[in-house]
């Protein structure tokens, strides 16, 4: 067992002024914001998946509006929508092409000026609530209602809860995440980066019937608080066909689980940030961090290199127990920018944090591979034909504790059975051609997709044993040494972007955020302790397997053993954009 925290906060105030929880505190918080007696226009802009009949029920009906609009029946028709969206969302379960539009270009705008007539004739409190409320009219409050993606997703595979604007309730949960991802969040976000300065209250939906709320001042207060010290994202778990059993151990998970997969700790996109103002914990996404302070956070040749996207990703993939990972290959900067629209790749790497005597990581092709003859074995394997040989093709390394394995985009790899991975990636994770399944079937009964056509254009075949051996498996070079420490490279190969080093100590060691974001993980020992040598944040404390990020904006910082750990030899894999 370890202390891994699965819920790490961020204290903002130790008071709840200006903070509330549940409906009847938030409603009266909001009516006493109502300064106007003779016309207020109260709007609750939704992120898509908010709970509207919840919503309604026990927010909006308590207020005793005297005028009610919903926006999202202001939108233009399905098949509209459909036809608007058609190329962004393609035929394919997983992948589409992401969409530039604005959350505009999905409204009617005769009925947007018809709503805003009747508005403009109304007295008294009107309540414009949904997905663009904010198009409707100027508001006098505004509410902005937001949901993590972690969160959606729970809703679309459990509660069967469709896309917005979408009559897809038991679509398969592949094409309802294709959308989001695509489309919805994409327009979404655009829209919300918009409204930050001017939202009055942020409302946390994301637990039924347990809302939370901070003024619109808190909110900016929190948001810049977090890029001035270190910070931990609040991990989320998921099963998965290949799942193990290391993290629901090592982490207390719920025992009732079969497996667990994936655990994303260090993923902003996907992960939320809890921030604390006295009793009320308001959970939001992290990705608001980035879009608000992406210069303080990420530094700026970062910043100018990726915008207010956040390029760094930590996850880990759980194994032991388990069965082998798909064998995959991701696309080539030119390939994902074409078809799919994304500006960057998703190159990584395997830090093996834990590894059974057995473990081994499939990476390359074995030398003089027939390119022919082995796609034709991939077509008959996936056709329902004899399994694909993948020991004629593909080179087995055995994989030990603390072992790093390279993978740039275009390498074909997986982690086998027994392994437990840190995956350390640049972050458009859902571009992962499958080659082959070993057979399987998804936890949804269905044939897990398979993208061959995608894959058989990027594989780089020339990667074979030789060239793996001589620049991915274990490329660890000494840096520097130190009383009680020492400073190891250990990648990434040049074609990534991303720069990891390991730090064994015993004692404190000084690091320097340099011109990057930073992200670590406590790969060895119990504990750490990281400090300021300035005193510009409070002392935070680390587990064993915790992803941590440094903002750009925190010159320096050092790291040390702590409480159980001291007296022991630790170690922090870090990694940074290579600039």
């Amino acid at each position: 067992m370890t202390n891994y925290d699965k819920s790490p906060e961020i204290l903002i105030r130790s008071t709840n002024d200006g903070a509330w929880q549940g409906y009847e505190e938030i409603t009266q918080a909001i009516l006493k914001a109502i300064t106007n007696k003779g016309r207020t226009i109260l709007t609750i802009e939704c992120y898509p998946g908010v709970d509207y009949e919840e919503l309604v029920k026990s927010f909006i009906n308590p207020l005793n509006p005297d005028h009610i609009v919903h926006s999202d029946e202001l939108t233009s028709t399905y098949e509209e929508i459909q036809q608007l969206i058609e190329q962004n969302l393609t035929d394919d379960r997983v992948f589409g092409v992401k969409s530039h539009h604005e959350l505009k270009d999905f409204f009617n705008q005769q009925q947007l000026e018809k709503a805003r007539d009747e508005i403009n004739r109304k007295n008294g409190l009107i309540v414009v609530y949904g997905v663009g409320a904010q198009l409707v009219h100027e508001p006098d409050l505004l509410v902005y209602a937001d949901l993590t993606r972690w969160e959606i997703q729970r809703r679309f595979s459990q509660e069967r809860m469709p896309n917005w604007k979408a009559d897809n309730n038991d679509e398969d949960i592949l094409k309802k995440y294709k959308r989001g991802y695509f489309v919805e969040w994409r327009i979404a976000d655009k829209h919300k980066k918009k409204l930050f300065h001017n939202i009055d209250f942020l409302l946390d939906t994301n637990v039924k019937a347990t809302p939370k709320m901070v003024t619109g001042e808190n909110f900016l207060e929190g948001m810049k608080k977090v890029t001035k010290q270190p910070f931990r994202l609040v991990p989320y778990f998921a099963p998965g066909v290949w799942g193990g059993q290391w993290m629901k151990e090592k982490f207390e998970l719920d025992p009732s689980e079969d497996n667990y997969a994936w655990s994303f700790d260090g993923v902003p996109e996907e992960n939320s940030v809890q921030l604390t103002y006295g009793d009320v914990k308001l959970s939001i996404p992290s990705m608001n961090v980035v879009f608000m302070h992406p210069r303080e956070l990420l530094g700026e040749r970062v910043h100018a290199r990726f915008g207010d996207e956040f390029p760094i990703r930590f996850d880990f993939l759980d194994t032991m127990g388990g069965q082998n990972l798909s064998l995959q290959v991701h696309p080539l900067t030119e390939y994902i920018q074409d078809k799919f629209g994304m500006h960057y790749t998703q190159d990584e790497s395997y830090y093996m944090l834990d590894a059974k005597e057995n473990a081994k990581v499939y990476l390359g092709l074995k030398n003089n591979v027939d390119k022919e003859e082995m796609l034709q074995d991939l077509y008959t394997a996936n056709n329902g034909g004899k399994a694909f040989p993948d020991e004629k093709y593909i080179n087995q390394y055995p994989a030990k504790k603390h072992d790093h394995f390279l993978i740039p985009a275009g390498t074909i790899h997986c982690s086998g059975t027994d392994s437990m991975v840190l995956e350390i990636s640049a972050t458009p994770y859902i571009f992962t051609f499958k080659l082959w399944d070993w057979g399987r079937l998804g936890l949804d009964g269905l044939p897990r997709p398979v993208h061959l056509e995608h894959g058989k254009e990027v594989i780089q075949w020339d990667r074979d044993t030789t060239w793996v051996e001589e620049n991915l498996i274990n490329q660890i070079e000494t840096i520097h040494t130190g009383d009680g420490w020492t400073e190891e490279r250990t990648g990434l190969h040049e074609r990534e972007f991303i720069e990891t080093r390991r730090h064994w100590f015993s004692k404190k060691v000084h690091h320097t955020t340099g011109s990057s974001v930073n992200v670590l993980n406590l790969v060895e020992g119990e504990e750490a302790i990281i400090e300021s040598p300035d005193h510009l944040f409070e002392p935070f404390v680390v587990h064993y397997a915790e992803t941590f990020i440094i903002p750009q904006s925190v010159p320096e910082y050092t790291i040390r053993p702590y409480g159980a750990a001291e007296g022991k030899t630790l170690a922090t894999i870090k990694a940074s954009v290579r600039t």
